[in-house]
């Protein structure tokens, strides 16, 4: 998923629970290894693309999902935590 961004996840519950809304809300998404460069508490992360973040904050927001932070790779392949 090119210019993608990344939600990172304390549990997979979370993670599944993120999963089915965003699925419901129609956003393109990808269950993702989570990279090991983030320190989270669960093995999955959702993709996502990045015109859409405000959707996701949006519904993230409203559900009250626990994340760890969203993601974005920078110039030098690091995630940065846009979230902090």
């Amino acid at each position: 998923m090119e210019g993608a961004m990344l939600i990172a996840f304390d549990s997979t519950q979370q993670a599944l629970r993120a999963e089915m809304l965003l699925e419901y809300g129609e956003i393109e998404i990808d269950l993702f290894p989570t990279p090991k460069e983030i320190t989270a508490g669960c093995a999955l992360s959702i993709q996502f693309p990045a015109d859409v973040l405000k959707e996701v904050q949006e519904i993230i927001e409203q559900e009250r999902v626990e994340i760890r932070g969203i993601f974005v790779l920078d110039v030098n392949n690091t995630y940065i935590n846009i979230e902090e």
